[in-house]
């Protein structure tokens, strides 16, 4: 039985809105600390197989999630338990400090950057990039309707880069004006589809007509090692505006054909061959 501090903390990772598919992966790994603090024997190896379920379950469209619940074993030692998490964590981490350094090679002087949602690997490109001197401009979407947008417009004044905020309708329209797509990904399935913030498609579209390059950045922990493209569960959450309900998937599939690479800790890979 999973321990109420364990479900405590997947219960606040179900209620995230703004945080991707990496900080869920880590509010995980740190529940599997809280898992190794509180049992052990049986008990333990009883609650890891619950959580082989209740993990992947907080957000089934996230690969980070399937990974992380597949990257600890079932074991009764705890020892075993905090060291596997604690290698995750430390492993994502690094992971996402190179993704940094790569992705950041691909911005150029005085680069436009379109990118759509809020993506902590993103975000660490952006760092990279602006520690190295580079001067960019952001264009982002609000990012509606939980404005992810507006977090990531407050990080990029934190680091004095430049940017736009716009509607997500204007996607089409300010696509012409950049010279490079950056999003984030919560899962890359085996065929080399992104799955992103619902929009990336949109985004993805405007940038294939307007001949813009469009990458996504994931660590590796967010490449599905068994699902396609057609077999992703697409999570839509409850919404309405003034009394009508409002259709909202969290999530849309961009087809590998309109993504230039996949930045990863590894390198960038070309969809779908090297993922």
């Amino acid at each position: 039985m999973i321990p109420e501090e364990v479900r405590s903390i997947l219960e606040e990772m179900r209620s995230e809105r703004i945080r991707g598919a990496s900080w869920l992966a880590m509010k995980g790994a740190e529940a599997y600390i809280t898992l190794a603090d509180l049992l052990e024997g049986e008990e333990l190896e009883n609650a890891l197989m619950e959580m082989k379920t209740e993990v992947p379950a907080v957000n089934r469209t996230m690969a980070s999630l399937y990974n992380l619940a597949r990257f600890i074993p079932i074991t009764g030692d705890p020892e075993v338990v905090r060291a596997k998490a604690e290698e995750f964590i430390r492993l994502a981490e690094e992971a996402k400090r190179e993704i940094g350094n790569i992705g950041s090679e691909l911005i150029d002087e005085n680069e436009v950057v379109i990118t759509h949602s809020f993506s902590s690997a993103v975000l660490e490109i952006f760092k990279a990039a602006s520690r190295k001197g580079k001067r960019f401009k952001v264009i982002l979407t609000e990012s509606a309707p939980d404005y992810e947008g507006i977090a990531l417009a407050r990080e990029l004044e934190k680091l004095g880069v430049p940017f736009e905020v716009i509607t997500d309708a204007q996607l089409g329209l300010f696509a012409k004006k950049a010279t490079l797509a950056l999003v984030g990904a919560d899962n890359v399935t085996r065929d080399g589809a992104v799955i992103n913030k619902a929009g990336t498609y949109l985004l993805a579209l405007a940038c294939h007509d307007n001949s813009v390059p469009f990458y996504a950045a994931a660590e590796s922990f967010k490449l599905h090692p068994e699902l396609t493209s057609d077999g992703v569960e697409l999570v839509e959450r409850p919404y309405a505006r003034q009394g009508y309900r409002v259709r909202n998937h969290l999530f849309d599939v961009t087809p590998w054909r309109y993504v230039r690479g996949v930045i990863t800790e590894f390198g960038v890979l070309v969809p779908p061959k090297e993922i």
